[in-house]
């Protein structure tokens, strides 16, 4: 059948159509014509972006069609109910890539509302009137999206589901219930719907299908869980093992254990709900509060801190780490300061791991710009990003006070750009609980 969102022939042009099922005058009383200055987003494999605006309205079959400049792309639904497993995976990181260039600008979350090319851009359909037309072909439109979460929850939450569905062929949440499943974390756990997969990958899918559950510790963060599941699928051959037999039938019992256990606690919980007695209910919440806890302090353990180094040196590690994209390290110099550096490093390893996995090959696409000068090169250089020419001076402050502010200036180059940007980064730093000195504030100027 054909879908509400799809690519047709417009005035013998390739064009994205979105189907509205409204007759003319319905379309007039519903104001859909509204819908012609809602705007989409085209997200290119550099990480740029622009604004995709409708082009127009035409009739077909006394039914109002919405249409606008074409893109040569598959929707992200059909890929990932296609069967292939890899192109599944290949096409989910590039739109978990393409939703950490947007950051903070609101885009459409349903897969339905996303084609993917095969060269890594993404387009991301106007979110009104996608769901107008997506809820003409029955589709649930919030099954990949819990109302609670905010930011890049919303994006790690969404690739949990798809990559859960890809890995175990069934949604988590296959009930009419699901928003009281999402926030109660009813689902079966990853390490038992698919065994066959990396414990690390199952315990970031776990994550981020247990960010909307209430009363629990804070665990990773959005940005954190979709950093680490790139990273992973960047070198996706192993992130599937190979499960013996014995381990196999053991997995079995225990998911049958745990379903049999589910469907009598959700009962369970239900009558201590409609009679109020909340032992069972405090108990239920103390049994995931150990779960989160364990998992977040095995987390915690493993990251990098600034541990050791004063103040200075935290500066200065920090841009070293910004030059090799080293974003765990960067992650670890902040606590409170703009995380634009973060995003952008982040991106950009994304894209030189792409990159490395499609050539086959371990060497770097991406050095840092003051090594490639060291040995030789000239910049600026397509092979080139990073910091260099830095040059730190105290400002204010000292360790008494808790307190020191210094003034960083030098020259950030990037292999998509022909002159470098020369930059001044005004960065308070004070102690956090731990006695580590961490960044809390950058004010930048550019010209």
């Amino acid at each position: 059948m054909e879908r509400s969102i799809h690519i047709s022939n417009i005035n013998d042009s390739p064009a994205i159509c979105f189907e509205t099922g409204l007759d003319p005058r319905a379309f007039a009383r519903t104001k859909m014509s509204q819908s012609l200055t809602e705007v989409g987003y085209v997200v290119n494999a550099d990480g740029t972006h622009e604004k995709w605006r409708p082009s127009g309205v035409n009739e077909t079959n006394n039914l109002m069609r919405v249409w606008g400049p074409a893109f040569q792309g598959q929707r992200l639904d059909l890929i990932l109910n296609n069967n292939d497993s890899n192109a599944a995976l290949k096409a989910l990181v590039f739109w978990m890539r393409a939703k950490m260039f947007l950051g903070d600008t609101r885009s459409a979350l349903n897969p339905s509302a996303a084609f993917v090319n095969p060269n890594g851009s993404v387009f991301f359909a106007p979110e009104h009137l996608s769901n107008r037309c997506l809820y003409l072909e029955g589709m649930e439109l919030d099954r990949y999206n819990c109302p609670d979460l905010i930011g890049m929850s919303i994006t790690a939450f969404c690739a949990g589901i798809m990559l859960y569905q890809i890995f175990t062929g069934s949604h988590p949440y296959p009930s009419r219930e699901i928003f009281q499943d999402m926030r109660e974390g009813i689902f079966l756990p990853v390490r038992l719907a698919a065994p066959e997969i990396d414990s690390k990958l199952a315990g970031l899918i776990q994550s981020a299908l247990m960010l909307p559950v209430e009363k629990k510790p804070q665990g990773k963060s959005g940005i954190e869980i979709v950093t680490e599941l790139l990273e992973i699928l960047m070198n996706k051959e192993n992130a599937v093992i190979e499960v013996s037999r014995e381990k196999s039938e053991q997995v079995e019992k225990e998911k049958k254990l745990y379903l049999f256990k589910q469907n009598t606690f959700i009962k369970t919980r239900r009558f201590v709900l409609n009679n109020k007695y909340l032992l069972m209910g405090i108990a239920v919440g103390i049994f995931f509060a150990l779960f989160v806890t364990i998992t977040t302090a095995q987390g915690i353990a493993r990251r990098p801190t600034t541990g050791g180094l004063s103040a200075e040196k935290v500066v200065v590690k920090y841009y070293e780490a910004f030059s090799n994209l080293d974003h765990q390290f960067m992650q670890a110099c902040i606590q409170g300061a703009t995380k634009v550096d973060v995003n952008a490093a982040t991106s950009l390893y994304a894209i030189v791991k792409t990159r490395q996995s499609y050539e086959i090959t371990q060497t770097p696409s991406i050095v840092p710009a003051e090594t490639w000068r060291e040995n030789g090169g000239e910049l600026p250089s397509e092979n080139a990003f990073g910091v260099t020419d830095l040059d730190i001076q105290h400002i204010s402050g000292s360790r008494e006070n808790r307190l020191i502010i210094y003034r960083a200036q030098y020259m950030l180059w990037s292999p998509v750009e022909r002159f470098p940007r020369n930059r001044t980064d005004i960065l308070s730093l004070r102690p956090d609980r731990h006695g580590n000195w961490r960044i809390i504030e950058i004010i930048r100027t550019e010209r």
